[in-house]
């Protein structure tokens, strides 16, 4: 099976998964949450959502692995691993706000190959795959043409139970809210890189994030002609867990205000 059929497969269940969050969002209780860890939250919606995309991807390529947030399924293949987050964002969608996704991401041996992140509410399903462009709803998408970062709106994320660069995290803050137009925190990594991907955001950056979190976000950023690096300007990004997502104009200037803070 060709990519461009295994991303329509994606995308399919990606849509369907999607509904079920947004049918259980209606009837969703807080005593239904469960405590991961500090401030990490799950419920049945988040494992449910799991079990029916990794039933479905089973059959669509049965060689494949794995990777998984909720942690369903612990098969890691040899060649393919599916990185998958059935829903990004569960703190918004516990407590009604609406930015949340589901992300999927194929992965042959190391090397991203194909992504979808599915915006739920706003029925927005991002995707791309390699060598092919970047798109949005069937239309294709391109990062945005800000050259420097006083023209550019930006977006991170804000440590949740990891500290240790708390200081460093809040001095580039700073620093970045008085040189650009804004700076925005959704609460889904996958929409704040799709959302660079299609010039919404000029960049996006954050520390502390899994594979499943960024992976799908990652190759639809790159395929729409953007940069996603570490903070010291690498290609290791799920490795060091440090990332930066730009329109490709602005990486330079970026690790400059990063590398003052963050050593």
């Amino acid at each position: 099976m060709e990519l461009d059929q295994i991303v329509n497969k994606v995308i399919e269940i990606s849509k369907e998964v999607g509904g079920f969050i947004r049918e259980q969002r209606k009837t969703f209780s807080p005593d239904k949450i469960e405590i991961k860890g500090l401030n990490d939250l799950v419920s049945y919606v988040d494992k449910t959502a799991e079990q029916k995309i990794v039933t479905f991807l089973q059959t669509v390529l049965p060689e494949a692995g794995f990777i998984t947030e909720e942690k369903t399924i612990n098969t890691v293949g040899e060649r393919y691993n599916w990185i998958i987050d059935p829903l990004d964002g569960t703190t918004n969608f516990i407590h009604g706000l609406p930015v949340y996704s589901v992300s999927i991401a194929l992965q042959e041996y190391d090397e991203l190959i194909l992504g979808v992140v599915y915006e739920i509410n706003q029925d927005e399903c991002f995707y791309a795959w390699k060598d092919s462009p970047a798109y949005l709803n069937g239309n294709i998408i391109k990062t945005s043409d800000s050259p420097t970062i006083d023209k550019s709106l930006l977006a991170t994320g804000f440590p949740y139970y990891d500290f240790t660069k708390q200081a460093a995290y809040i001095n580039l803050f700073t620093e970045l809210m008085r040189s650009c137009h804004g700076l925005r925190r959704l609460g889904s990594a996958a929409v704040d890189l799709a959302y660079t991907a299609c010039g919404r955001f000029d960049a996006f950056y954050e520390y502390n994030l899994n594979p499943w979190d960024v992976a799908a976000g990652i190759i639809i950023v790159k395929q729409a002609g953007g940069d996603v690096v570490n903070f010291k300007g690498g290609d290791e990004v799920l490795q060091t867990r440090e990332l930066l997502a730009t329109n490709g104009k602005i990486t330079g200037e970026l690790l400059e205000a990063i590398d003052k803070h963050f050593k």
